[in-house]
């Protein structure tokens, strides 16, 4: 049942039965899901029902705690549209990176190709190769953009990855991952994406995109609880990477003690080294569920109506938007400055007036989820000081 749409009392109402979901609408106007989001009542309750089992049963109920791990992994690949074989769960972003980064069988004078718009936890891991010899190829974003074309001719017949995000973090840039990707599969290259910041923004459709690592943290636009992520694995490269993390759940008789048979599983399960993050599981379970309500169409149109009030107040008061707003460009991440005014003074103003932002790329970033409003978007308006 979709409870969300644009436009019409009825839906509003519907609206209204969302924000009940989250309780920080009562007392701060939260428009920082690109750092950290809230959790939602559902998520809450879920996980206090797996604490609450554990702490009154024990581990007796552990059937019911890995059957709902299996279900879990099912609304993963669902989400994606990509199969649960494919899935493994992971701590976060930098872990499922650093899998390929140090699991590739590389030699001296390969390189990596990754741009200059990148989070940290898309450079380091690359960075880390340079005592094996690997080149880190820094593609120089063009006004806030990374360009095909500059990609492409950034590779050479020794290139072995390219790695990029989906979204930018700074400045929200949505990245063509659709043409990238191509290049890399006609070039026989590993293409890596950072979905951290699509996932549960804007739709991610696995089986259309061809990608072959696909990782994400599951606390920001998906609403789930830190300390958990996702790691998708192309059944093609599985093979290529070599584990350096290994423990009995990553076999393929996971469960069996009395015999030391080393035979990794065949699925993504050989990369979930050990006991895995239950109660963070249950609680990207329940986030799952409510985003899959809603619908990812929902939430994308949700996000530009959003986004496209905000910058239209924003450039009537005199700011510069730092965001590309073509339309595969676009993204519900909103990054402004003023040419008159530092950024850690409106940063300052608009945390005072209990309005949840973040300093990034040189600006303002905002960046609101699907169930804020309009008028919370407008608040940041108002608080901004003038130009005139």
């Amino acid at each position: 049942m979709v409870y969300l749409c644009l436009h019409g009392d009825t839906c509003l109402l519907h609206l209204d039965k969302i924000r009940k979901e989250f309780p920080v609408v009562d007392s701060i106007t939260y428009l920082n899901h690109a750092a950290c989001a809230p959790i939602s009542t559902r998520v809450r309750t879920a996980m206090e029902s797996l604490l609450k089992d554990h702490n009154e049963n024990a581990a007796f109920n552990h059937g019911q705690w890995d059957s709902r791990i299996r279900e879990v992994r099912e609304l993963v690949s669902g989400f994606i549209n990509a199969s649960p074989e494919d899935i493994a769960f992971v701590k976060n972003t930098s872990e499922g990176i650093s899998f390929v980064a140090s699991g590739l069988p590389w030699q001296a004078g390969d390189n990596v190709v990754i741009n200059t718009l990148e989070f940290p936890a898309n450079v380091f891991p690359w960075l880390n190769l340079k005592h094996l010899g690997v080149e880190t190829r820094f593609v120089e974003d063009r006004d806030g953009r990374v360009l095909t074309d500059d990609i492409r001719d950034a590779m050479d017949e020794r290139t072995r990855v390219v790695a990029m995000s989906h979204i930018q973090y700074g400045n929200g840039y949505r990245c063509d991952i659709e043409s990238v990707g191509s290049l890399c599969r006609d070039r026989d290259v590993v293409f890596v994406v950072d979905a951290i910041q699509s996932l549960g923004h804007i739709n991610v459709d696995l089986a259309q995109t061809p990608v072959d690592i696909l990782t994400g943290a599951t606390y920001k636009w998906l609403m789930g609880p830190e300390g958990g992520g996702i790691f998708y694995c192309s059944p093609s490269i599985m093979d290529q990477i070599q584990l350096h993390e290994i423990g009995c759940n990553a076999m393929a008789e996971a469960g069996v003690y009395d015999t030391f048979a080393f035979e990794l599983a065949s699925d993504a399960r050989r990369f979930e080294c050990g006991t895995l993050n239950t109660i963070g599981i249950y609680g990207l379970g329940a986030a799952l569920e409510l985003l899959m309500e809603v619908g990812s169409d929902v939430i994308e149109d949700r996000l530009r109506l959003l986004s496209d009030t905000l910058i239209d107040g924003l450039e009537r008061k005199g700011y510069r938007i730092l965001s590309h707003r073509g339309e595969n460009e676009w993204s519900g991440i909103v990054t402004f400055v003023s040419d008159r005014y530092p950024a850690e003074e409106i940063h300052q103003t608009i945390r005072e007036n209990k309005i949840i932002e973040a300093l990034r790329f040189g600006g303002i970033r905002v960046s609101p989820h699907f169930y804020n409003t309009e008028e919370e978007v407008l608040r940041v308006i108002d608080v901004l000081p003038d130009h005139g």
